[in-house]
């Protein structure tokens, strides 16, 4: 879709676009909170009316004829969730040798409610030496936005809680709320894991 009809289209389905494209050539923007396959068109509407890039990591299953060109053209990066050493090892290879490779990520790992978010993008962000962005979708006051930057630190999973604590102070609603936990703290345990 032209970058013209994307942001048209986003905003006559009620979307408020906060800024612009990400300023680096290559970056990963997690997107919070992810609760329903309309994020990834939210966020596709929203990048694509810069016409940029976002890409995203989709199961390598769904890449069969003719769909997987489809993908490929939506920016999608077929993986293989079965082993988690090669996915991380072949997206920082892709990163490091593409010149502009936003990654788009949902740190939750799953759409439904998790309590400690995955710490997946921490070590893609930190090998490939890139930044990462707090983007959100909040389908509550249907606003979208890379979000601001988040300097890390060497503490994966320390620095997931902290931002997890950023993210609970916007208030931010998922399509469907219920499968979008806000406190770290006090939620309730999960099956998803590191």
């Amino acid at each position: 879709m032209s970058p013209k009809f994307c942001g048209w289209l986003l905003r006559k389905l009620g979307w408020t676009t906060d800024g612009g494209p990400c300023p680096d050539k290559k970056a990963i923007i997690l997107g919070v909170p992810h609760t329903s396959v309309w994020d990834f068109v939210i966020s596709y509407l929203f990048y694509t009316q810069f016409d940029k890039v976002a890409h995203v990591m989709v199961k390598k299953e769904f890449f069969f004829w003719p769909v997987g060109a489809f993908l490929r053209g939506c920016g999608c990066v077929p993986v293989d969730r079965s082993n988690a050493a090669s996915l991380v090892k072949s997206l920082i290879e892709q990163m490091n040798k593409d010149e502009e490779f936003v990654l788009a990520i949902a740190p939750e790992g799953t759409r439904k409610p998790v309590r400690k978010w995955k710490t997946g993008y921490h070590l893609i962000a930190t090998q490939a030496n890139v930044p990462v962005y707090l983007g959100y979708f909040d389908w509550g006051r249907k606003h979208v936005s890379i979000g601001k930057p988040f300097t890390l630190t060497g503490n994966a999973r320390e620095d997931t809680e902290r931002i997890q604590a950023e993210y609970e102070k916007m208030k931010l609603r998922g399509k469907h709320p219920a499968k979008y936990i806000t406190g770290y703290e006090d939620a309730p345990a999960s099956g998803a894991g590191e």
